[in-house]
């Protein structure tokens, strides 16, 4: 599928409700079929709409029983919602559900969509996109029909009929409900439902509210964790403001788990009390202290340079290492700093990057045995150990923000400020390397395939600039991967029907997603779109055939190809390289160039390593 075509939301109609709550729907109905007469849904779940469940088949008043029952005994929001999932799409046969809960510290709507089979997935969609359509639906407090789910930020789950609803309380809006389907008949029972998960979501806001009535962390006595957002946001505003600058730092208590577990968490809770009283006593009178996490104190330093802000968090782990405890000797520490404009203004991302910042301090302690301190400024974002250490903190986050390690990539990379091609390079790499380490039966594929690209086309004389530029494409080639679910990416057997089609989105997501956005890369999207098309013209995403496909994406599907058969796999051990050469010579005038294979099993053995 051509993503690049996707443009045309007049598809896209309101509802509109008069005084009396009856729904008119001016949606173009030639272009959709209601869904008791449907007989196949989008092209990616077509296969299970076959046998689409007849309205007057479903007992509507045993899932409104069994929606009651999950309200009375559920306390979690999310558990209720899969309890509703699990009532209305499997008997309704829907393709998915979808919620979408405000975030108004960070001013965007968090969605988790779970799918038929119960598979889960995660995006957002900033309230500044007045286009989405779910922006428009919380905005407006209106139920919107639509034919295209492309809204969802999810390629996937595209092409999918959706009624979205929003969760309206007491004239509040908290967010909205998506169903995949618009069937008119159906929209006041899935009005109900939207209006019971936002009454039970509400009530739950209101309860954890009553549990937090207080700013005052018990075992402390600094800010809670809530209090502290409050006082880090509102100073994050005040430094942009005045052009100053401020230090975020999370000193980290080593080994607090071991002293739980070993002298039981009285003691823990000793240590915790008398470490946030020691920090309390030598900070500065501007500095501002709460309780960041279970064994983790946060600072916050309002008009602070960096070396500043070091300087303040050495002085404090002094004093703290001459703090003796029983059966405990002298204590370790991390901190992690991050700076508010120089890492980022915004207030989520600061408090992940000082996370990753401290990450990399522990790591550090663990090798030198002493207490470190690490800023964001210290160290390459795009080193091996700096990314391991941002994805161990976005996947502890991801549940409670909704962002995942793939997506923060992404961002960081169009936000990189590139200043060589040395510098590119690095970068791409670790891009490239990272896309790898999803998925675990390719790993060092990219790195291989950049090595025979050039390879061949240092062999059929192309201009140096030219083989550079093909070094990098071949580089990134599988870039699209990074949308792909973990779970069809890994998975040790053949694909099926439904997951082939969302594998083979990739080379649109690369091109697109990753790569559009940077002019800089721009010269480089034609190796990642259309590395898999062949040259008789059955391969995909365009069906593109002989000199239709460029040079550049005809070498880059050699070089792949090759790697792909020499390797090993979970249900084969990969071929010799004669072997190889032979399927490549099968396919040369039908699925690759004829006259780049020759070339290329001519330079074939002078590829192999050991490395």
């Amino acid at each position: 599928m051509d993503y690049n075509k996707i443009k045309d939301n007049n598809s896209l109609k309101d509802i509109k409700t008069d005084q009396n709550n009856k729904i008119s729907n001016p949606i173009d109905t030639s272009r959709i079929m209601p869904l008791n007469t449907r007989t196949s849904s989008n092209r990616l779940y077509g296969g299970w709409a076959k046998n689409l469940t007849k309205m007057s088949d479903v007992n509507y008043h045993e899932m409104i029983n069994a929606i009651n029952e999950s309200i009375l005994n559920q306390t979690d929001t999310i558990q209720l919602f899969y309890s509703i999932h699990k009532q209305v799409c499997l008997k309704l046969n829907l393709d998915f559900l979808a919620v979408g809960i405000f975030n108004g510290n960070s001013n965007y709507i968090n969605i988790k969509l779970i799918e038929k089979t119960g598979l889960s997935y995660s995006s957002k969609v900033m309230l500044s996109d007045d286009d989405n359509i779910i922006v428009r639906a919380f905005k407006t407090k209106e139920a919107i029909y639509t034919t295209d789910s492309n809204y969802l930020k999810m390629n996937y789950f595209a092409e999918t009929p959706t009624t979205v609803i929003p969760l309206v309380v007491f004239g509040e809006c908290l967010g909205v409900i998506v169903f995949s389907d618009n069937n008119n008949q159906l929209f006041e029972f899935y009005k109900l439902i939207a209006n019971y998960y936002a009454i039970f979501y509400k009530n739950r806001q209101l309860a954890d509210l009553v549990d937090r009535n207080t700013d005052t962390d018990s075992l402390t006595g600094l800010s809670n964790h809530k209090k502290l957002q409050e006082d880090l946001a509102r100073e994050i505003t005040r430094t942009i403001n005045s052009a100053s600058t401020l230090a975020f730092c999370i000193i980290d208590i080593a080994n607090i788990a071991e002293i739980n577990n070993e002298l039981g968490h009285a003691k823990g809770d000793e240590v915790i009390k008398e470490v946030a009283s020691k920090i309390k006593k030598n900070v500065r009178n501007t500095d501002i202290l709460g309780r960041y996490g279970g064994d983790e104190i946060a600072i916050i330093m309002p008009d602070t340079s960096e070396n500043e802000a070091k300087y303040v968090c050495e002085f404090l782990l002094y004093n703290l290492a001459c703090t003796m405890f029983d059966d405990l000797g002298q204590l370790k520490f991390s901190c992690g700093i991050s700076m508010c404009p120089n890492s980022t203004n915004k207030q989520e991302k600061l408090t992940i990057l000082a996370e990753q910042a401290l990450f990399i301090a522990k790591s550090k302690r663990n090798k030198s045995g002493q207490s470190e301190i690490v800023s964001t400024l210290d160290y390459n974002f795009w080193d091996d150990e700096a990314l391991k250490c941002f994805a161990q903190v976005l996947t502890k986050k991801h549940a409670a923000i909704g962002v995942d390690i793939e997506e923060e990539l992404i961002n960081q990379f169009h936000d990189e400020n590139i200043v060589s091609n040395e510098h590119l390079l690095d970068v791409v790499s670790s891009l490239a390397n990272t896309i790898d380490a999803k998925d675990t039966y390719t790993k060092g594929h990219s790195a291989a395939v950049s090595r025979y690209s050039e390879a061949l086309a240092r062999a059929i004389n192309l201009p140096a600039n030219e083989v550079e530029r093909i070094k990098l494409g071949a580089l990134l080639h599988d870039i699209g991967k990074i949308g792909i679910p973990e779970h069809v990416l890994r998975k040790p057997t053949m694909l099926s029907d439904d997951e082939w089609a969302i594998m083979k989105q990739h080379p649109a997501i690369g091109a697109d997603k990753v790569l559009e956005p940077n002019k800089s890369l721009h010269d480089l999207i034609p190796m990642v779109k259309f590395h898999h098309e062949h040259v008789d013209g059955t391969g995909y995403p365009f069906g593109l055939k002989g000199d239709e496909i460029p040079l550049s994406a005809r070498i880059v599907a050699i070089a792949d190809a090759y790697h792909a058969l020499i390797s090993d796999r979970p249900y084969r051990k990969g071929l010799s390289v004669n072997k190889a050469c032979e399927i490549l010579k099968m396919g040369a005038g039908t699925q690759w160039d004829k006259e780049l294979i020759r070339q290329f099993i001519i330079i074939a053995p002078s590829l192999a390593t050991n490395i």
